[in-house]
């Protein structure tokens, strides 16, 4: 591939940098008072703020299939990148426009180069030639992943299991609401899913996040509930025990949660807490010995199987905020058989757990439960760091939840373009295939572009994780592969035309699972205003990060 070939695009991504820098700057003026951030002014900016957090994940994107089609050299990998390219630059021309975000905020000249290259990268000969590349292809239908040999293994390893043992439950656990079955759990565990975030100092299977969003990735084109998302909570639970915890701990803990000896369930969101972390009200009192636990959590996945909660409460006061919360893991039996949708224990010394699961739309095979504790006892030994650490620990167990999230959300937007296109191919309308037809030839490029530009990106946040670099890069990955997800599971839906409403078809599923990705693991808007706008504007206008 020809450094010429791809220059047009990367000049409208250059052109696309240098604009969203002068939004940066102008929305930057308008929050700072005396040389600080004011949230007083990014509150009433959040529309604003919500837009640049999303222009920033674009560009971002747009980068990253840059240097994918550079590294990979082939017609296809180039005409995915030039699609997604123009695609991002026309919505940032779109929010420069009277009445868009940034009205005003930059200037707004396009290049002529910049222009013509927009014609061309959505002329219907380009979409035609771009949709041909990709509709001969069986293996990798959404272009060429551009792995390396070891990674690729590992990526067939995972393809396989979630082609063999997930997939032809996913529909079953979906519509009768099941949890995971107990053999496939056992297989997973055997897969080693459940240590792929622990190192193999503690019994786990860490090479590196790439492997991660690999194994994911495919596990969620298997089942987003009983294939991908098993590996979230190990996730959070293993970076907060390696960030904070002790060694006693870490040889405890770690071993049995990587060989899914131990499940566990992440408890923090409360009914009047979910994205603000720092308002939790859970309290853990101090007695001899421990600390009672006292207050409501919601949205606890696989509560009822799980024998291990990672919990956070409030060993101070509620001013004290986010320092005055603490973590603990607390410990409880697993619900295995019988009637999986609800559970309550009680101590020998009188403290109960008690919990029933949420009816979802979609998100099944491991329920989400409201659970209560009252006067539940968690011993010193189960407090993870000290007294008032717990929020910045939540915080570390949150990135990488966050990345691993977005490998999710391009699971299933894999899964729901191979519907689309198998039933595109198969599908006669006025005596055509329905993937003949222009409309759907764009769509579906359309579809294949997005889901390879957040692929890309998160493999590119997965090497910044492996330095301990990131963060940031995470949340904007998150934001952009949750929020795409909807829209190709859409498109895949609507190329099934009225089927795609039915329930004989899996794209049905994969639109209801794709709805809770841009909610969980830090809320869009959330995500978006207080954490990636707040971040860049802060270190903008006071050279500080976060």
């Amino acid at each position: 591939m020809s450094q010429q070939t791809l220059q047009a695009p990367a000049d409208a991504a250059s052109w696309l940098s240098a604009t969203v820098d002068g939004c940066v700057s102008a929305l930057a003026a308008r929050v700072t008072v005396n040389g600080k951030l004011s949230r007083e002014r990014l509150d009433a900016l959040q529309a604003e703020a919500s837009e640049l957090a999303r222009t920033l994940a674009e560009r971002e994107a747009a980068r990253a299939m840059l240097a994918y089609a550079e590294r990979l050299g082939d017609p296809l990998s180039a005409g995915l990148a030039a699609t997604y390219v123009a695609l991002v630059t026309r919505r940032m021309l779109e929010r420069l426009l009277p009445g868009g975000a940034f009205y005003g905020a930059a200037a707004a000249t396009l290049p002529e180069a910049v222009a013509a290259f927009l014609h061309a990268a959505g002329s219907p000969e380009q979409l035609l030639a771009l949709s041909e590349l990709l509709y001969e292809r069986t293996a990798e239908p959404t272009g060429p992943v551009g792995l390396g040999p070891d990674h690729r293994e590992m990526r067939d390893l995972f393809a396989r299991f979630a082609d063999e043992k997930l997939a032809p439950v996913a529909e079953h656990i979906h519509r009768d609401d099941k949890v995971v079955p107990e053999p496939l759990l056992k297989e997973l565990a055997a897969l080693g899913v459940f240590g792929i975030s622990i190192p193999e100092s503690y019994g786990g299977s860490f090479v590196d996040h790439l492997t991660m969003c690999i194994a994911t990735e495919e596990l969620s084109r298997g089942s987003l509930g009983a294939g991908g998302s098993v590996i979230t909570r190990p996730e959070i639970c293993s970076k907060a025990i390696l960030g904070g915890g002790t060694e006693e701990q870490k040889a405890k803990w770690l071993p049995e949660i990587a060989s899914g000896e131990r499940l566990v369930s992440v408890a923090v969101t409360e009914p009047n807490a979910g994205s603000d972390v720092a308002a939790v009200r859970v309290s853990a009192r101090k007695v001899e010995g421990g600390y009672l636990i006292n207050g409501e959590k919601t949205w606890c996945t696989f509560a009822g199987r799980a024998d291990t909660f990672v919990l956070l409460a409030r060993t101070g006061r509620l001013e004290d905020g986010p320092k005055g919360l603490t973590m603990f893991l607390a410990e409880k039996p697993a619900v295995i058989g019988g009637d999986e949708s609800s559970f309550r224990h009680t101590q020998p010394g009188g403290g109960t757990v008690e919990g029933h699961a949420i009816p979802t739309i979609g998100y099944r095979g491991m329920h989400s439960f409201a659970v209560q504790f009252e006067d539940y006892f968690v011993p010193d030994s189960h407090r993870v760091g000290r007294e008032g650490e717990g929020f910045a620990l939540q915080m570390k167990g949150f990135a990488g939840g966050r990345i691993q999230t977005a490998a999710r959300a391009v699971g299933v937007m894999e899964a729901a373009y191979r519907q689309a296109i198998s039933y595109a191919r198969d599908r006669q309308v006025f005596g055509e295939p329905l993937a003949n037809f222009g409309l759907s030839r764009q769509k579906l490029v359309l579809m294949a572009a997005m889901i390879q530009a957040s692929r890309q990106l998160s493999y590119h946040v997965a090497g910044l994780m492996d330095d301990h670099k990131g963060g940031m890069e995470a949340s904007l990955v998150k934001l952009l592969s949750c929020k795409d997800a909807e829209w190709v599971t859409r498109e895949a839906m609507q190329l099934h035309g009225g089927m795609g409403y039915s329930e004989e078809y899996a794209v049905s599923r994969l639109w209801q699972d794709a709805r809770v990705l841009s909610i969980f693991e830090g809320a869009e808007e959330i995500l978006a205003v207080y954490v990636v706008a707040r971040g860049v504007l802060r270190e903008k206008i006071e050279g500080v990060a976060g």
